[in-house]
């Protein structure tokens, strides 16, 4: 399987799409989730075209998790959840919507149901994704 180059996280690394983005350094990028499932679900991709977790080399997977646990740490300190769940999934079966690795980092709460990826009226509001990101950012 060939690695699509049109798929909106590509586009986002190439500037073609906007993102709210958290942190970015030469082999990674965090930014809010658009459909969060929680408030404070962010996304960690590597600068890297790798469609799943079994693409991606040794060391760039290596870069990518330590990134996602910084972010992870970050998300804990800024948003103080009760628990954060960190989730990855490889081809659509298994629940991937994007063709390009990355690893999910959500905030959870006692009793909160996690709302449905993508679902009608789900996009989250362009100015919370902001406030999100800079409580994020100053916790890093």
């Amino acid at each position: 399987m060939s690695y699509d180059k049109n798929n909106i996280f590509a586009k986002i690394l190439r500037g073609e799409a906007p993102a709210v983005k958290v942190h970015e350094d030469t082999k990674t990028l965090a930014f809010m989730d658009l459909f969060p499932q929680s408030k404070g679900h962010t996304l960690i991709i590597p600068k890297y075209e790798a469609e799943t977790i079994l693409d991606c080399p040794p060391d760039m997977l290596q870069t990518l998790i330590l990134m996602t646990q910084r972010i992870a740490k970050a998300v804990d300190k800024a948003i103080k959840p009760d628990g954060l769940l960190i989730a990855q999934f490889n081809r659509p079966a298994a629940g991937q919507s994007v063709p390009h690795l990355h690893f999910h980092v959500m905030p959870r709460y006692t009793g909160q149901v996690l709302k449905t990826h993508f679902a009608a009226g789900n996009k989250a509001d362009e100015k919370e994704l902001q406030d999100f990101a800079a409580k994020i950012k100053a916790a890093l």
